[in-house]
């Protein structure tokens, strides 16, 4: 009886706002294999799908950024659970999108797995590496902390579809901005699966927002938007990045460059560092008596 069935075919739809809407022009793309096979039809977003998408990274700010560091670090330690629970399907489509044996991909997945985590529990103590009590001169001290730069446009990577995926999303969620996410041109269906896994987390929609599509039509709104705060050029070559520096240098947009990355390796805190600002702020001090002891 098996046999007699038809395939249920994948409809991916883009993840904006916490919803999976299709591009509101209609258009979809064709997405094959490293070997030509046909795989799916992919969303091919337009420029309104780019400024829906930072609408609803926008009116998701003010409450991601506002949660504790400890629960942002228990939200994105979900997100790998929830990997982890459909780790056969992500190993079959990155397999799929890089050409990779399935035990190769299989490591692949493992990573990104592992690279949440290891974003999850840098949440509650980036703070304590990039922040502290300033020494001051006079009856004062200041302190400074770290505070997320805002909306912030990611270029995926565009060889790497899920690890490099997950590498530039999740330090930029987890020091609390939202992030409109341009997927992998040629394979972006392992980003789309990742909408499904984050909308069935406890992530808040709008904080994660994923458009498939042509990266060079998505970015230049984006890298030319007034609400959007900082971008990463990870995913853009060395034409494009120059194109859409110049774009957003119109609001001082805070740009991380890109460079040759070993998605495998120790990623260290620089992406995390990328997009924070520092807030200083001054106390006065003062004596508690003849002595002049103060505090």
């Amino acid at each position: 009886m098996s046999d007699g069935r038809l395939s249920v075919f994948k409809t991916y739809k883009l993840y904006v706002g916490g919803k999976f809407p299709r591009s509101e022009s209609g258009r979809v793309y064709e997405v094959n294999d490293s070997k030509g096979t046909w795989l799916a039809n992919a969303p091919q977003s337009s420029r309104k799908d780019a400024r829906d998408a930072v609408v609803a990274a926008r009116k998701a700010f003010g409450g991601w950024s506002g949660a504790t560091a400890y629960n942002r670090g228990q939200i994105l330690y979900r997100v790998a659970e929830m990997l982890e629970g459909r780790r056969e399907q992500f190993v079959r489509e990155v397999a799929e999108a890089e050409g990779l044996s399935k035990s190769k991909a299989a490591a692949v997945v493992d990573a990104a797995v592992d690279r949440w985590v290891w974003y999850a529990g840098w949440t509650d103590k980036i703070g304590q590496i990039v922040g502290g009590a300033n020494p001051v001169a006079g009856p004062f001290l200041n302190l400074s902390t770290p505070e997320p730069t805002g909306v912030v446009a990611v270029l995926a990577p565009q060889e790497s579809s899920f690890l490099g995926l997950v590498s530039v999303i999740a330090p930029v969620i987890a020091t609390g901005n939202t992030a409109v996410v341009v997927a992998s041109a040629d394979a972006p269906l392992p980003a789309l699966s990742l909408g499904e896994v984050l909308a069935t987390s406890d992530l808040p929609g709008g904080v994660v927002n994923i458009l498939s599509g042509r990266t060079a039509e998505l970015a230049a709104p984006l890298a030319s938007h007034q609400d959007v705060n900082a971008i990463d050029l990870t995913g853009a070559d060395a034409g494009l990045a120059k194109e859409l520096e110049i774009a957003a240098a119109d609001n001082l947009k805070r740009t991380l460059r890109p460079q040759t990355v070993d998605w495998s390796a120790d990623p260290g805190t620089h992406r995390l560092t990328a997009f924070l600002e520092t807030k200083t702020v001054w106390h006065p001090t003062g004596a508690l008596g003849a002595s002049g002891s103060s505090y």
